[in-house]
């Protein structure tokens, strides 16, 4: 049996549906992400598990129990939401121990755990100050050691790092794995980042419009979209029809086609004529837009040199491998 299981689960508010008959399995120990767009119902599914919204039908069961009658408080579940939701007038070692307090837990039993969780997010130097006196990283570190000094059996993290800078996100997140791993924690992280999805997760759970859309590790998704919606939402995608495909790749093409920037080649003999339009740098990677007798293709190409630069309005070719052309319904 999985360790959670959520069977044909419905949340509507009146006449508008949030999901509908969302149905998945998550084992001991993984960290699956909820990826999609923003009002996809991702953050609604995750308070529905936490007990924080009410579900219309269904059935949610962790370690074989059904949730779904449980108060919030009971369910042995860890949150962490976008707003730290920290305690102003209570220090770091006050927050963190919160949860302990209300579980009442003894003071020298609560002191040793409030401890070896700012140990976890390198925070036992921050004990004493307030909030306050931190930065939006540390305090977001802070709510993390609150939900994992109880010893939750399910952690959710509701968008933890979207109001962080690139470089903390980077190192957070990256930190947070590390704890989930070294503890086997089952974790849902909710996200709208697809970078975040692809490096952090075990497995991903692509929604759109309610739905689980497609599920499977980062390289399923990103190497074999099922649809437009999922090769368009990861991976930044060529998305073209089958009518162009078939006058493009000059081969008879029956649904539309999906392609990866990375796997298209500029060059100068390739088979297929185009024109820069413009070039945008990625860091370490140059995004190319580029004319196919008036279809924009995008073109990544690993920035090597500056004197490589295709300049606009240049006439190149393009080479495409036959294996990285996907076909999408």
């Amino acid at each position: 049996m999985s360790f959670l299981s959520i069977q044909g689960l419905h949340k509507s508010y009146g006449d508008t549906p949030i999901f509908s008959d969302i149905n998945c399995t998550i084992e001991q120990g993984e960290f699956i992400t909820l990826l999609g767009p923003s009002g996809c119902g991702k953050s609604t599914l995750l308070r529905c598990i936490a007990g924080l919204t009410s579900v219309n039908s269904g059935q949610i069961h962790l370690d074989g129990h059904d949730l779904v009658p449980v108060a919030p408080q009971k369910r042995g579940i860890g949150m962490v939401f976008q707003s730290y939701a920290l305690f102003p007038n209570m220090t770091v070692a006050e927050n963190v121990g919160f949860g302990l307090r209300m579980q009442k837990i003894a003071k020298d039993e609560s002191r040793q755990r409030v401890n070896e969780a700012l140990a976890m997010v390198e925070l036992q130097d921050f004990a004493e100050r307030l909030p306050q006196q931190l930065s939006g990283g540390q305090c977001q570190r802070v709510a993390l050691a609150r939900s994992l000094v109880t010893r939750p059996r399910l952690l959710l993290l509701d968008e933890p790092l979207s109001a962080l800078d690139a470089r903390i996100r980077k190192h957070l997140r990256e930190q947070i794995r590390e704890i989930q791993q070294e503890l086997n924690l089952t974790t849902i992280f909710v996200t709208h980042d697809q970078e975040e999805a692809l490096v952090m997760s075990d497995r991903i759970f692509l929604m759109n419009a309610g739905k689980i859309v497609q599920s499977g590790d980062a390289e399923t998704l990103y190497t074999a979209p099922v649809d437009n919606f999922a090769a368009g939402f990861i991976g930044n995608y060529n998305l073209i029809d089958a009518e162009i495909a078939s006058q493009m790749l000059g081969q008879p093409i029956k649904r539309g086609v999906a392609i990866r920037p990375e796997a298209i080649t500029i060059g100068t003999d390739g088979p297929i004529a185009a024109t820069i339009r413009s070039h945008s740098l990625l860091g370490n990677v140059i995004r190319y837009r580029v004319d196919v007798s008036g279809v924009e293709l995008l073109v990544d190409v690993l920035n090597r040199d500056a004197n490589d630069l295709h300049s606009k309005g240049k006439p190149v070719t393009l080479s495409i491998d036959n294996s990285a052309i996907l076909e999408v319904g």
